[in-house]
């Protein structure tokens, strides 16, 4: 059987011009953003199965979108109209409550919420809902967010990536961080347990006990973890810590070491110690980007799992759980995969910074 051909899309300056309004728009629903953007790849002369893949969609997808704007042109991109009760809101309300969202802040407080719009637009709380949930839109949540300012953040990005996805032969990758001023705490009252249909209670406040700081190094390919605990985190921590490393990695393997660009990792003492051990070779994060260590990953399950909502009466204490957590896994070691590449990251942050830049703000 003959291999089917996709139909050829060609473009007018119009639709084009109002193809990539929708691809850049923050008012635009995604699924019509998503929709001009397989447009455009195929008036651009891609085939259906690249345009899947740039777009993250199936090949169904694309073809269908493909082919109903051939047919239908701009109207093609609409959804078809569905059976049921008929709308009672129309598309200029919605895009108002859209535009509004947006764009705008209640007098009296800092977001929306679904009662403030419905008072300030006429309609009622669930149609509000409704229209957030269809757009993606949540005045409620808020998440943080840093880009790196780092003159050296594409080689430094570039070299970690490159270090995860194509670790070196002969040589063991581990990414090593401290997690300092970890605090010994104590509930002023004793923790309440868990009950059916009640969940565990503790009281808000607490005693404060001491602090301790975790020095840790996660190996890439094994997932198992070297740590050792220290009162306080300077260079001669840090230095015990890389002759620590230096005894337990075997002498015939070079040890690359992920790590940020704390001064305690620059002094001249460990400058010295570094050039007499020539197998360390150190690869520093970018500032502001300790996304990019995998061992933050792991300080997230210890942090989980152990540290907020464990009670410690004294420094000792902590430290003795940790060191058992540690051990237990180890005993079952579980190595986090990266799989993006550096190019795919760059990618990404610059369709971030393309939207915001069109977002009016």
């Amino acid at each position: 059987m003959p291999t089917p051909t996709a139909v050829s899309i060609e473009l007018t300056d119009e639709e084009r011009v109002l193809l990539e309004s929708f691809t850049r728009r923050h008012t635009s629903a995604q699924a019509l953003a998503l929709r001009a953007r397989i447009v455009l790849d195929a008036a651009g002369g891609f085939t259906n199965g690249e345009i899947a893949e740039r777009q993250r969609v199936s090949r169904p997808t694309v073809t269908k979108w493909r082919g109903r704007f051939a047919r239908l042109r701009m109207d093609g991109l609409v959804d078809e109209p569905r059976p049921g009760r008929p709308r009672t809101i129309a598309d200029e309300q919605v895009e108002a409550v859209v535009i509004k969202t947006l764009e705008s802040t209640p007098k009296n407080a800092t977001h929306w919420s679904t009662r403030s719009m419905a008072a300030e637009m006429g309609m009622s709380q669930n149609a509000i809902s409704r229209i957030w949930r269809a757009f993606g839109l949540q005045p409620h949540r808020q998440e943080r967010w840093k880009l790196s300012k780092d003159p050296l953040f594409v080689d430094k990005l570039y070299d970690i990536c490159g270090l995860y996805l194509n670790p070196p032969e002969r040589a063991v990758v581990l990414c090593m961080d401290e997690k300092s001023q970890i605090q010994a705490l104590d509930r002023t009252a004793p923790i309440l347990p868990m009950l059916p249909g009640t969940p565990e209670r503790a009281t808000h406040d607490y005693e404060r006990n001491g602090t301790s700081s975790l020095y840790a190094a996660l190996n890439l390919a094994s997932g198992h973890v070297i740590g050792r605990l220290h009162n306080r985190h300077r260079a001669v921590e840090f230095l015990k810590f890389l002759k620590t490393i230096d005894g337990e990695v075997p002498t015939h393997l070079d040890v690359h070491i992920v790590l940020d660009n704390a001064s305690s990792h620059r002094t001249p003492k460990v400058k010295r110690w570094l050039a007499q051990h020539p197998r360390f070779i150190l690869h520093f994060t970018p500032t502001g980007s300790s996304w990019l260590n995998l061992v933050e990953r792991w300080f997230g399950e210890l942090t989980t799992k152990l540290l907020r909502r464990g009670a410690h009466r004294t420094v000792r204490q902590l430290n003795n759980e940790i060191r058992a957590w540690i051990e237990d896994w180890n005993e079952n070691p579980r190595p986090y995969v990266w799989t993006k590449p550096a190019e795919r990251i760059l990618e990404s942050i610059s369709r971030y910074c393309q939207r915001i830049s069109h977002s009016g703000h």
